[in-house]
């Protein structure tokens, strides 16, 4: 049954992709905008392929760990709609921290920055995955097992709300109305995979943008001038683009600050686990004292 719904979700997913994709691309072509270059496409599917086999090669290990929670459990939802609702709504917050921690955390962006390294915004870069992501991201997911959620049940909702997280890379769907206070949305995400100072580590969401306004990293896509365009990619371009370095770039910036003889453990500590950006000496900036830097000009 698990395996029968995850094909299903397959099929109906895969034409979906393929329909807004090819649709992004003659939109993108006929009106002049350039959303697609050949390199930034063939990366981004590089780094989905890379993901996948990381994902399917460790997915036995995890399910295992969240089945063994699942046995655990402290509680059950028999009611069959709420247990689906439920699933998602939980879920849903727990990834808002996944992304967040991903976003402040040194060590985890070094996986998740590869994501944000495209300086294109269109429905491939939802494909352009953090890559060693599916080593720890199940952890997150323990609480959902110990609630009483089965395993297979959460990686099929992740599945499926992740659907709408890669369909939300656009530049062509402007605001949606209504639905820009409860879903994260394109124009959401715009302002989340931008690198403007006022934009960084904001919209963290997949589905729900309630998270965000809840817990203080919401931000409007803005009509100043000053973002518009909005400049997507890193705050700093990590050099030559090869596809070692597109992955391990930032792990090799991490080795080179521990590897450094004229500081202590405590703050090679803060290198490894402090926000990206920090540095003992003033060299590099924060996305926090990147913001007050730019509140200052202004």
């Amino acid at each position: 049954m698990e395996s029968l719904r995850e094909q299903i979700l397959i099929l109906i997913s895969t034409p979906v992709y393929l329909g807004v994709i090819g649709l992004e691309v003659l939109l993108s072509n006929y009106r002049g905008r350039g959303l697609y270059t050949w390199k930034d496409t063939l990366s981004n599917l590089y780094l989905m392929l890379l993901n996948t086999v990381i994902d399917l090669l460790f997915r036995t290990v995890y399910l295992v760990i969240l089945g063994v929670a699942w046995q655990h459990r402290w509680l059950s939802v028999s009611q069959a709609a709420w247990y689906w609702i439920l699933l998602v709504l939980a879920e849903d917050l727990l990834y808002y921290w996944l992304h967040r921690f991903d976003h402040e955390i040194r060590l985890f962006w070094a996986v998740h920055v590869t994501h944000h390294s495209s300086t294109q915004l269109n429905f491939t870069v939802g494909f352009r995955s953090s890559v060693f992501q599916p080593l720890y991201r199940f952890v997150y997911f323990i609480p959902l097992a110990l609630a009483g959620f089965r395993p297979l049940d959460i990686v099929f909702i992740y599945s499926a709300t992740q659907i709408w997280g890669i369909c939300v890379h656009t530049e062509l769907i402007d605001k949606m109305g209504w639905l820009e206070y409860i879903l994260v949305t394109p124009s959401h995400h715009r302002v989340h995979h931008a690198s403007n100072p006022k934009y960084l580590d904001k919209n963290m969401g997949m589905l729900l943008i309630v998270w965000d306004r809840l817990f203080g990293t919401f931000q409007a896509e803005l009509s100043d001038p000053a973002y518009q365009p909005k400049k997507y990619g890193l705050t700093k371009a990590p050099g030559a683009e090869t596809p070692v370095s597109i992955v391990f770039h930032e792990w090799q910036d991490i080795l080179k600050d521990l590897n450094r003889k004229d500081i202590g453990w405590g703050i090679k500590w803060r290198y490894l686990f402090g926000p990206p950006g920090w540095s003992h000496d003033g060299s590099r900036f924060t996305s926090e004292q990147l913001r007050q830097a730019e509140c200052k000009e202004e």
